[in-house]
């Protein structure tokens, strides 16, 4: 769908905000967020959606992992920002999130990268490994030292998604429309058009790329851990969050290209090497699941608002959707209701705020 254009910009005036048509396109993270963050504002708020149901594109594969600390190894200091408020909203919006912490940790030989991890980031304490067994008995001897991130916190995608997808409806009374294209005329008629299509807006952000991400569900009844735990390593650093059940998720490829679907033999074979050196058990895990999709970016990994006449586009979420839309999606409320102009995600580079 080509979202529709006007010809103003700044906020929507003149209207009672109760009154505000407001058709999000999109149900992936982006989008319920925004969509939640509209209906909070009073909006009258339709979703659009072109697959059977919310959540399907790439936060279908989300890890969930709200670890804006950990992220900050990689990332620049505004996704720790934005992260840090996501957290709360999930905390906050989502019921059973797990508060766990997250759990850094590294094989001897790649030690200096956990140093080198701790030196990138903050809100972390060092544990031994009599530290490491009490937070994980399953891991006791198995590791020396590592990084205790406290305050971080995990969910499970699928589950926040459905369970945020039922709130808009019932509480919100929010019309989901799915299987849908537009070519009902609801962006047309609506006020304002809230696009969060991810990587299939490059139809309208040219400069969106494509990183696709590959994971893996495994199912063991040998192991059991409480929180993610990051496993260091020079080619492919993985994660395993727990889901319950003996269910755990494994992640994270991220390659440039713009391929779906398919995950690489390199990839299971690394992914699967990196989580046996955790603990041998998983070496007899099921794989239940095996999936990949494209996760769209900027350039700079950075995310974006972009106001285009009365369409605004929430994009380039890249590996960090939970942890930065719900920061995203309040700005974009404030920005249509009141004109609030957020330079550090409306800037062409917002590393220069």
């Amino acid at each position: 769908m080509t979202s529709p254009n006007g010809a103003h910009d700044g906020a929507v005036t003149g209207r009672a905000a109760n009154a505000m048509r407001v058709t999000v396109v999109g149900a992936g993270v982006a989008g319920l967020t925004c969509a939640h963050a509209f209906a909070q504002r009073g909006a009258q708020v339709t979703v659009i959606e072109r697959r059977s149901g919310s959540g399907q594109g790439c936060s279908w594969y989300a890890g969930g992992m709200l670890a804006p600390w950990c992220e900050r190894e990689s990332a620049e200091p505004l996704i720790a920002e934005l992260g840090l408020e996501s957290l709360d909203y999930w905390r906050r919006e989502v019921p059973d999130v797990p508060n766990e912490g997250s759990l850094v940790l590294a094989q001897p030989r790649d030690l200096p990268d956990l140093r080198r991890f701790s030196r990138r980031t903050e809100g972390y304490e060092w544990v031994d490994g009599a530290r490491i067994a009490a937070l994980e008995p399953d891991l006791e001897g198995r590791f020396d030292q590592g990084l205790f991130f406290p305050t971080e916190a995990h969910l499970e995608p699928r589950k926040a998604l459905a369970a945020l997808t039922r709130r808009l409806t019932d509480e919100f009374g929010i019309d989901m429309r799915f299987e849908a294209d537009g070519s009902d005329g609801a962006g047309d008629e609506a006020d304002l058009v809230v696009d969060c299509r991810g990587l299939a807006a490059r139809d309208q952000l040219a400069d969106l790329r494509g990183v696709k991400g590959e994971m893996l569900v495994l199912y063991s009844t040998e192991i059991a851990l409480k929180r993610p735990v990051r496993m260091l390593h020079p080619r492919i650093p993985v994660y395993i969050v727990p889901r319950g059940d003996g269910h755990f998720m494994i992640g994270a490829t991220s390659i440039e290209n713009d391929e779906r679907g398919r995950v690489t033999g390199r990839s299971m074979l690394e992914l699967l090497g990196s989580v046996y050196a955790l603990h041998p058990a998983f070496g007899e895990a099921e794989i239940v699941e095996i999936g990949a999709d494209v996760r769209p970016a900027f350039p700079d990994n950075l995310p974006r608002l972009r106001r285009r006449g009365k369409t605004i586009y929430v994009n380039g979420l890249y590996r960090h959707g939970f942890l930065a839309a719900p920061a995203l999606a309040r700005r974009a409320a404030e920005l249509a209701f009141d004109g609030t102009r957020f330079p550090e995600v409306m800037d062409e580079d917002p590393r220069e705020w």
